[in-house]
Formats: C-alpha cells, structure tokens, sequence
C-alpha cells in the first residue's frame, strides 16, 4: 500500500533515491529539491499552471505565494529555468509572469511542444524527479490532501541517474526530436 511516506530503492543506485507519493511530493521536489537550486532548474510537464508555495506564516494560518515570486528571487541569485510544456501555459500563469520582467526577459525559457508529456525536474544536475504529477497545484503544489491528485514519483541524487534525466532533457531542448516529428505541423515554433 502506497501512502504518503517515502520508500527507499534499492536498485543499485548510489545516493538517495526514493519513490514518494501525495503530498509528499510538494516537499521532496518543491521544498528540497527546486528551492534549493544554486545554478539551474529544468522543468517538463504536460501542464503549466500558476503553482503556489507555502511561506513561513505568522501564528498557525498558512501563507501562499505564486511559485514563479520564488522563481524571481532564485534568478535574482542567478538561478536559470528552462520549462517544456505541451501548450500555452494557463492564463494564471501567465498573467504571474508577466509581473516578473526578470523571468521573462530571459531567467524562464519556455518551449512548448505538443507532445511533451514528461513530467521531470532537474535541479542543479545533482537532484532529480521523474513521475506522473504535473506541474500545477494539484500535482507538485501544497495544496490540501483532500484536493490534490494521487501522484507518484521517484526523486534521486544519484549523479549517473540524475544526468541520464538531463541528458533526455537536453536532447529535446536542442532540436533533436522536432526535424521527425509527426506533430511539426501543429507545433506552435518548432525548434529546428
């Protein structure tokens, strides 16, 4: 039975590696792993929404802050994203960003593919996180466990699986799958 704990792997990788589901996923991919970027965060996902964080609130109520304030800050410290998503982001979304002329005048590179439907993170080359869970509110977000998805995922900073995800990341932002693609004709700016 799968609940809100982590399970450790043992698959032969070398460092920490583990399978975390529900809400679990907010801290281990959100919490530790993008929040903590020093260099970069690599992001795909099939859906682009405007994801909100907890902040450090006053007495017991629970404050929330649009994922892409945080972002600001961590570009600030000169921190670069790279986002594939499927389509336009969600009107939210974009609407966020534009308040935040430092992500989009270039710290946030967006590509938009229609046929992404990986949902990954890559912090930094040195954390990893690949599973079913979008990034939205539902999916990656705080949002309650009564309202969020059922989602699953594995999270590792082993060094060989970690550039294995960059290396498939990498590919796809270079160009390498769009001169075959069946879907050129309605992708909305091929890359190569």
């Amino acid at each position: 039975m799968v609940t809100n704990e982590r399970f450790a792997l043992s698959v032969g990788w070398q460092g920490e590696t583990s399978v975390v589901a529900n809400r679990d996923l907010y801290e281990a991919v959100v919490e530790s792993g993008i929040l903590q970027a020093r260099s970069h965060v690599w992001i795909a996902t099939a859906n682009l929404k405007d994801m909100h964080v907890a902040t450090a609130g006053v007495g017991r109520k629970n404050r929330f802050r649009p994922i892409l304030e945080v972002f600001d800050e961590l570009a600030e410290r000169g921190v670069q994203f790279r986002l594939i998503h499927s389509a336009l982001p969600s009107r939210s979304f974009r609407e966020t960003l534009e308040a935040f002329p430092r992500l989009t005048g270039g710290g946030l590179e967006l590509q938009i593919c229609p046929r992404s439907h990986w949902k990954m993170v890559i912090v930094d080359n040195v954390f990893g996180y690949l599973g079913s869970a979008n990034f939205t509110g539902a999916g990656l977000g705080v949002k309650s466990d009564r309202r969020r998805n059922f989602e699953l995922g594995v999270t590792s900073r082993d060094a060989s699986w970690v550039a294995s995800l960059a290396a498939t990341f990498d590919e796809f932002w270079m160009g390498s799958f769009c001169a075959d693609c069946g879907h050129r004709a309605r992708c909305p700016d091929p890359i190569v």
